[in-house]
């Protein structure tokens, strides 16, 4: 299995990394591993978030997450919105606006973004803006397991330790108390998903999370 890293900055710049959810617990679900463990490998980086819906107590939630999952040198940016939850394709010349305001602020190397094949209507308007904003920029759609069951095979891994798998649900067990009745909020459900991916790129630890990548530019030359 080929492995590659994430391409570094250039000298004296740090890595800027973009996380967008259509939703407060979005972005934990879909990359909290993968961030964890880009803070291990890249000490210096600054990862930035942005949240389209939310209501205030949900916004409280997210912002403990945030907290949670990101240590304060790598803290940047962190927007949540208040857009309704289940109506962004409505009300998208405000997504748009939040898209534009957040790029005028922040240059990122790297987006995480919602998958674009994803069946909820947010989920998908989120991924299909965040490619019309960031079109010259790597960017990596994950996965949100639900009834839907729109899950398909990921074209890129990134394997976990397992203290980062852990941490990963503890997070959002802890910082979500608003979903705790739902049916899908379960850590089973975060860890069977993890493991599936793991098996599939062989990870070490057993775990992974999977990312769909559409493109990627390799220029060998700047890789010199």
């Amino acid at each position: 299995m080929f492995a590659l890293s994430v391409p570094p900055p250039g000298a004296g710049q740090r890595l800027e990394v973009l996380c967008v959810g259509a939703h407060c617990d979005d972005i934990e679900i879909g990359c909290g591993g993968t961030l964890l463990a880009l803070q291990e490998q890249y000490p210096q980086c600054r990862i930035h978030w942005l949240v389209l819906t939310s209501t205030p107590g949900r916004r409280a939630e997210a912002a403990i997450a945030a907290a949670a999952l990101l240590r304060p040198s790598t803290r940047g940016e962190i927007r949540i919105c208040e857009l309704p939850d289940g109506l962004l394709p409505a009300h998208l010349p405000e997504v748009k606006r939040e898209f534009e305001a957040m790029k005028r602020d922040v240059a990122p190397n790297l987006v995480f973004t919602h998958h674009g094949r994803d069946l909820h209507q947010d989920h998908g308007l989120v991924s299909q803006v965040s490619w019309q904003t960031f079109r010259d920029h790597l960017i990596l759609e994950y996965e949100i397991p639900k009834y839907d069951g729109d899950l398909t095979t990921p074209n890129m891994y990134v394997p976990l330790t397992a203290a980062a798998v852990a941490r990963k649900i503890d997070v959002i067990m802890h910082s979500f108390p608003s979903q705790t009745g739902k049916f899908w909020f379960t850590a089973d459900n975060l860890l069977s998903l993890m493991r599936l991916r793991g098996l599939e790129s062989r990870a070490e630890s057993g775990f992974a999370e999977g990312f769909h990548c559409r493109k990627l530019v390799l220029s060998w030359g700047a890789m010199a």
